[in-house]
């Protein structure tokens, strides 16, 4: 339906975005905005600002943007048209009124209405019949499973008995035509078939919904061991297109979006299973590999769903073909993930052998990137490459695969990570045909053979010989200045040199990290470009050799008022016999707390400038600044980040 401009600012008029915002955030009033925690991602600083005034949102943690449409849509799954209507009956006003059909769309329309009336009643007969004396033997089926009493319910499972023509009557009683069963998908019926008779037949149903929950199409799981198939679902038909639905979509959808995650499993049952378990953010494809059009549904729900798949063979194949079918729609932000389950079991018996917490481990701490997965299904497919020729064609084959991206950005990125890993994968067989060959290294010089290192350090000698042009090393004597700058030296800042000094292998591991650190005097932000300086050129990782190369570049008062800076030595971290464990994770610690306090600071000042000039450009550096704090290392936030 298409809603006119005028039809969509009446709704927007009626209803402030921070009042339909505020059923997913809380939201709290900041100057002429409201602000709240991001619903798109986990944050513990407000980034998600709300401006009734220009009636938009906005989200610095996602860049995601838009008015009260995009975020129902955003927040709920819902395509615009759903959003529209759900959001003009909250507003009060009626829907406009379709134009005038044309008579074939009249019909069409009518079918459409008839067939749902006819699927919902057939699901209602179904809940009968496994209520009634006929369906002991599917409710054995069902406790046998596990199932309790609300999850049947609430998935509607129901019961065929075992007569050709049980339902047929039970439709024919309620006024549809045979015509309209076997439309349905409900009879087999046909040229060749004198008399058409109920498709589902002494099976265990499963109602299929579409989007918005009503009853399109079932599927049944077979009672009779000699049931020539084990599961049936319906045909295609007007209302059902397997390829185009996902079982327990309309469910899942709200819960995706609760979770920020979304699950494809192989079948019905591993769906129940784990919505009982409390996984509600699962759904299935129909008895067929997942297509094109449901990769595009699932990435309307999470933007990496999980693909979870048996751990047999067959869960294997299926994974290798849902490669091939993601692979041309790659688009960035949007991808795959795949979780194998041990031993062949599938979700259902994993959760009933295991329970619901190994699962949860699984998806958390188990899945797969696109691209580990797809290295494996050509190394599969090529054998054991060990000779060049070998090599050469399983490269050959995975460079058409990744060709076959459809995104120039995603391809390129693939292209670099597939590069980089058939490098590794080469030096790896080089080393083992030679037994490592060549000059023996050392661990520290492998390291400084890294090839993402190298690039950095490369990078990093250019800036540092740009620097030596405008800013010398400081003279044998620092002038009195120096000192008198440096004199009050912040102790965090002191520590983190201190550390340095002390373990400069640390500048190997940690060298980007320690280039992009601010100092609040320049006398210490030379003595950090000295000790990097003293790492690349030299290749001084000694402590005791790194001291004397610093005092003879006249680093030597500078290196004293950084001892004096630390009073007592807590910090058991920074000392020389520290062991490396406790150097990594003291240093990790005292780096994110640094850069907190900086970014704390530029807030304070930033919410300053807001008070004194009013200006949207203040008020745009703190919403980034709060960005910045949230994706900083996780830490608590304290009552003096919030805006007030």
């Amino acid at each position: 339906m298409r809603f006119t401009p005028q039809f969509l600012d009446e709704i927007r008029a009626r209803l402030p975005v921070s009042q339909v915002v505020a059923r997913k955030v809380q939201l709290k009033k900041a100057g002429r905005e409201w602000r709240g925690l991001s619903p798109f991602k986990q944050e513990r600083t407000p980034s998600f600002f709300v401006n009734d005034q220009k009636g938009f949102y906005h989200c610095f943690a996602t860049g995601s943007h838009g008015d009260i449409f995009k975020f129902v849509m955003e927040t709920e799954g819902l395509t615009f048209t759903e959003a529209v209507e759900r959001l003009a009956g909250e507003a009060g006003l009626e829907l406009p009124k379709a134009p005038a059909q044309s008579r074939e769309a009249r019909a069409a329309a009518d079918q459409t209405t008839r067939l749902l009336e006819l699927l919902e009643t057939s699901a209602r007969y179904f809940e009968a019949c496994l209520a009634s004396p006929a369906g002991e033997e599917a409710r054995r089926y069902i406790v046998k499973r596990g199932l309790r009493r609300e999850t049947i319910a609430e998935f509607r499972i129901g019961y065929a008995p075992p007569g050709r023509n049980e339902l047929k009557n039970a439709l024919a009683a309620k006024g549809f035509t045979a015509e309209e069963m076997a439309l349905s998908g409900m009879l087999i019926a046909g040229p060749d078939i004198p008399v058409a008779y109920d498709r589902f037949r002494n099976r265990v149903m499963f109602p299929i919904a579409d989007a918005k929950g009503r009853v399109i199409a079932f599927g049944g799981r077979a009672l009779d061991a000699g049931a020539p198939a084990k599961y049936l679902n319906s045909p295609e038909t007007p209302l059902f297109h397997k390829g185009h639905i996902l079982f327990n979509a309309h469910r899942a959808r709200p819960a995706a979006f609760e979770t920020g995650r979304i699950i494809a499993v192989e079948g019905y049952m591993d769906v129940i299973a784990m919505s009982e378990a409390g996984f509600r953010e699962a759904v299935a494809p129909l008895g067929t590999a997942l297509t094109e059009d449901q990769v595009q549904l699932l990435w309307r729900m999470s933007p990496d769903p999980i693909l979870c798949f048996d751990g047999d063979a067959a869960g294997q194949k299926a994974a290798f073909r849902a490669v091939d079918t993601v692979l041309p729609h790659l688009k960035p932000g949007f991808t795959v993930r795949f979780a194998f389950l041990d031993d062949g079991l599938d979700p259902d018996d994993f959760i009933r052998a295991r329970g619901r917490d190994a699962f949860a481990s699984v998806l958390a701490d188990r899945t797969r990137p696109l691209f580990d997965v797809l290295m494996e299904k050509e190394a599969l497919a090529g054998g054991n490459a060990m000779t060049p020729d070998q090599r050469a064609s399983l490269e050959v084959n995975l460079k058409a695969l990744v060709a076959r991206i459809g995104d120039p950005t995603v391809r390129a990125q693939y292209e670099a990570e597939l590069r980089q890993t058939l490098w590794e994968k080469s030096r790896k067989e080089i080393r083992a045909v030679t037994g490592g060959g060549g000059r023996r290294m050392t661990a520290a010089a492998g390291r400084r053979r890294d090839n993402t290192q190298l690039d950095w350090r490369l990078r990093e000698r250019a800036r540092h010989d740009q620097a030596r042009q405008t800013r010398p090393i400081l003279p044998a004597m620092a002038s009195n200045e120096l000192i008198a700058h440096t004199e009050q030296t912040p102790r965090r800042e002191a520590l983190l040199l201190l550390t340095l000094l002390n373990h400069p292998w640390l500048l190997l591991d940690e060298s980007e990290t320690v280039a992009d650190l601010t100092f609040s005097e320049p006398g210490l932000e030379r003595l950090r470009d000295a000790l990097l300086s003293a790492s690349m050129d030299e290749n001084l990782l000694d402590r005791e050799a790194m001291g004397s190369h610093l005092t003879r570049t006249g680093m030597a008062p500078v290196l004293a008022l950084v001892q004096r800076a630390i009073t007592h030595k807590g910090d058991k971290f920074a000392e020389p016999e520290a062991d490396r464990a406790a150097v990594e994770t003291g240093w990790h610690h005292t780096v994110a707390l640094h850069r907190r306090e900086a970014l704390r600071r530029e807030l304070a000042s930033a919410e300053q400038a807001w008070l004194d000039e009013g200006s949207e450009d203040a008020f745009a550096r703190i919403c980034e600044l709060q960005a910045q704090l949230n994706r900083s290392d996780g830490m608590e936030p304290s009552s003096d980040e919030i805006v007030s």
